[in-house]
């Protein structure tokens, strides 16, 4: 098995456990649903488990998407939904390494900075908790998982003027993250409500292909959104 299949295979258990868990709770409760809207700015970088590779800099991104909430009580409730994410980082390598696109190889000199720019679809799975309506007011926090597909790969480095390069030799098409939200919902009347909120993001899996001459490393990113929505 590849690690692709293996990912793939992981992700599916771990979706299937969270669901056989929730399933008799979700069919004793209630079944109000919501479904939301989300446009959420964007600042993500990279993070790295040894000293000779380091990230220089965030970057900024857009994340954009449907939600979906269905409630067993009525301050518990299953979230999951689809969006396009997208992210990046900046790295530097204290060692000279080079670098694997679709038609050609380049090298990059220590200290030259390599920018990674991803889009993924990005399919979450979580648990939301919330208060009672407070006023117009309720407080939520959502926890969970986020499998991740990558639908775009490039690579600029400013040093040798390359500009959107393909990267996917560079960089890995799967990964799997945690997510934790917390935020406000502003009621409109019924299920309507404006949505304002933070949420934190982190890779448990390498983003980075590591070939050829390049340091064995992790590369995780992480992410910070802003939540503006709306459900109904």
């Amino acid at each position: 098995m590849n690690n692709n299949q293996s990912f793939l295979s992981g992700v599916y258990k771990t979706t299937i456990l969270f669901l056989l868990i929730l399933t008799p709770i979700v069919l004793n409760g209630q079944q109000k649903i919501v479904f939301g809207l989300h446009a959420d700015p964007v600042i993500s970088w990279f993070s790295s488990d040894i000293r000779q590779v380091k990230n220089v800099g965030a970057r900024p991104g857009f994340n954009f998407g449907l939600t979906y909430n269905k409630y067993f009580t009525s301050n518990y409730s299953f979230s999951t939904g689809i969006s396009l994410l997208t992210a990046g980082g900046r790295l530097v390598r204290s060692d000279t390494v080079v670098m694997d696109f679709s038609n050609f190889k380049s090298t990059v000199l220590p200290g030259n900075s390599i920018v990674y720019k991803i889009k993924y679809l990005v399919f979450p799975v979580g648990l939301k908790l919330q208060t009672n309506q407070i006023g117009y007011l309720t407080f939520f926090s959502d926890l969970g998982l986020d499998p991740k597909v990558v639908i775009s790969r490039k690579i600029d480095i400013p040093s040798l003027s390359l500009t959107g390069e393909n990267a996917s030799n560079e960089i890995r098409m799967f990964n799997l993250s945690y997510h934790i939200t917390a935020g406000i919902e502003y009621s409109m009347g019924g299920t309507t409500a404006f949505v304002l909120g933070l949420n934190f993001d982190n890779n448990f899996l390498d983003i980075t292909k590591d070939n050829g001459n390049q340091p064995v490393d992790k590369v995780s990113q992480r992410i910070l959104s802003f939540r503006l929505g709306v459900n109904f």
